[in-house]
């Protein structure tokens, strides 16, 4: 059994459900305009963890013949049989009881919404096979995250004053959407080949880095926006600049003729954004 779990959470990269968690805390220390309660903390933290699972559990269990036929991704361990479906699906429908056990603490709001974010985290594997907006999907996906914190802490998300969770959503949305651009971008033949749907597949490379550069844009703005509708301190403002900066590294490093660099501006970069953006939110939030 513990060769199971070991197993099973090296294919999901567990660990990288770290660099995951600053998505979910934003709108946790913005709805609470601070620390939250201890509780309302643990539960975001389990129900954001076990969403990053399902998630990812699922994609591998869907991918796997996809996974097979990529050079990329055959040695993933559902392809070699290192982990078999059957761990796999046990780790998936696992986190799903977590997450619902986690929804039903949080409170009622975040309970009536599970339905719609389970049917996002089973269902965006699939976008891809029919459509190139796969991208923003997946974005809105992990979106989810810091709009599900903002419900969970204020019990509401469909009122005027939750319009800075709503703001969160869409620069998630366009932040995640706009680095899946970049990564995608070393699939195109495998993409065409095996008729996936995706825009560097369908536009070409360079018109993806050209969006992805605009989405990255849209992030800033609608961060900025946050700011301003939330009134945060300097150490927020401090934050924006540094992630602007750092997205403008990560667009340096990637070219229509050089990818080579992907995984440090997809992996490493972000990450450092995320773990910014957390840093300074409740930096701005605790001087104000």
């Amino acid at each position: 059994m513990l060769k199971a779990i070991r197993d099973f959470l090296e294919l999901i990269k567990f660990e990288h459900t770290i660099f995951a968690l600053p998505f979910a805390y934003l709108g946790m220390l913005l709805a609470a305009g601070g620390w939250p309660s201890w509780n309302q903390f643990l539960w975001i933290t389990i129900a954001m963890a076990a969403a990053r699972t399902i998630a990812m559990g699922f994609n591998r269990i869907a991918d796997r013949s996809l996974d097979a036929r990529n050079p990329r991704t055959d040695r993933r361990p559902l392809v070699t049989g290192a982990i078999s479906i059957r761990t796999a699906w046990i780790g998936t429908l696992i986190a799903t009881g977590i997450l619902t056990v986690a929804a039903w603490q949080l409170g009622p709001l975040p309970l009536k919404l599970l339905p719609g974010a389970l049917l996002c985290l089973f269902g965006y594997s699939f976008i891809k096979r029919f459509s190139w907006l796969s991208h923003f999907i997946l974005g809105f996906t992990d979106a989810l995250a810091p709009a599900g914190a903002w419900a969970a802490v204020r019990g509401s998300l469909f009122t005027p004053a939750d319009l800075p969770a709503w703001l969160l959503t869409a620069l998630v949305t366009l932040w995640i959407g706009g680095f899946d651009l970049i990564y995608a971008c070393q699939d195109v033949t495998v993409d065409r080949r095996d008729r996936l749907h995706s825009i560097p597949a369908r536009f070409g490379v360079p018109v993806a880095l050209k969006l992805s550069t605009i989405c990255h844009l849209l992030t800033v703005i609608l961060l900025a926006a946050v700011g301003w509708v939330m009134g945060l301190a300097w150490p927020f403002w401090a934050g924006v600049i540094i992630t602007a900066g750092l997205l403008a590294w990560e667009h340096s490093l990637v070219k229509p003729d050089d990818l080579s660099r992907i995984n440090l501006a997809f992996f490493n970069i972000n990450s450092y954004i995320s773990v910014t953006l957390f840093i300074t939110v409740l930096a701005a939030l605790w001087i104000k």
